[in-house]
């Protein structure tokens, strides 16, 4: 669940190429042998974007929902971390437009880059289902100057229920304490990446360190936290364990490939994956 966003890029003749949480995440469950489901906002371009093709032929569900405004960003590099400005906010992506019979599903992938998932959306996953959280929608204000800028962590009832959070240490104020960070999803495993850095994961009270797997070269970054939170995801759906060191390594590996061509064209399979760990 989440909305699509159009990320400003010259090398694109549209001016912008699609991005969003949720359509990498979605993608990358689907080619990672998952039976995906995706509620994806999007804006009337964004509705006829190529890319959403992606996702149809790898499988996935895909419901639009209509939005009169959609989030646009500009990425830039800066030091080696991203930051953003925004050229649109987003309208929230209702949970009236859930599907009926998705009710049931077994698990739920809250992929939020904008905000425009509400508390609401805590309440739907069913008792005993698997929640994921992407917690960078929940990490950011948008300045009337233009720039995308951090806020702090704060309780959210989508993190009170969330069994797996994943963000980025770049939507992190440095030295933020990571035992608070755990308190505020106390069901869940927090997991910070720091891409070619690897990253941490606090499992049980436990830190749990990772190593990042270089990449055969890097052509667009865009993305790889999402490709690696919904790995980890399908790692947990996959054996009923949460962010063992296995599936952290599998995880860095779907990111590492991910990286290797622009968009979301590079999403990678099971298969790529498993050449990579080898």
């Amino acid at each position: 669940m989440g909305a699509a966003s159009r990320d400003l890029t010259p090398d694109d003749p549209r001016g912008w190429r699609l991005g969003g949480a949720v359509d990498y995440c979605s993608l990358a469950a689907a080619r990672l042998g998952l039976r995906v489901g995706a509620l994806v906002g999007v804006d009337r371009l964004a509705s006829r974007a190529d890319e959403l093709g992606l996702l149809e032929a790898a499988g996935v569900d895909l419901r639009r929902v209509d939005l009169e405004h959609g989030p646009v960003f500009e990425n830039i590099e800066l030091d080696g971390h991203r930051r953003q400005r925004w050229l649109s906010k987003s309208d929230r992506v209702p949970v009236a437009a859930l599907p009926a019979e998705w009710r049931g599903a077994r698990a739920w992938l809250l992929a939020s880059v904008a905000g425009e998932l509400g508390d609401e959306w805590a309440e739907v996953p069913a008792a005993g289902a698997g929640l994921g959280v992407c917690w960078q929608g929940l990490l950011r204000t948008f300045d009337g100057d233009g720039w995308v800028r951090r806020v702090d962590p704060r309780p959210s009832p989508i993190l009170d229920r969330a069994g797996l959070v994943v963000a980025s240490v770049d939507d992190m104020e440095s030295g933020t304490d990571l035992a608070w960070l755990r308190s505020l999803a106390p069901l869940a495993t927090v997991v910070l990446t720091a891409g070619e850095g690897g990253g941490v994961a606090l499992v049980d009270g436990q830190m749990r360190r990772y190593a990042a797997i270089p990449a055969e070269g890097i052509v667009d970054a865009t993305g790889a936290g999402d490709v690696f939170a919904a790995a980890l995801m399908a790692a947990w759906l996959l054996t009923g364990k949460m962010a063992t060191g296995a599936a952290l390594c599998f995880a860095a590996a779907a990111a590492s490939c991910s990286v290797e061509g622009p968009g979301m064209i590079r999403v990678p399979t099971k298969r790529e994956v498993a050449v990579r760990l080898r």
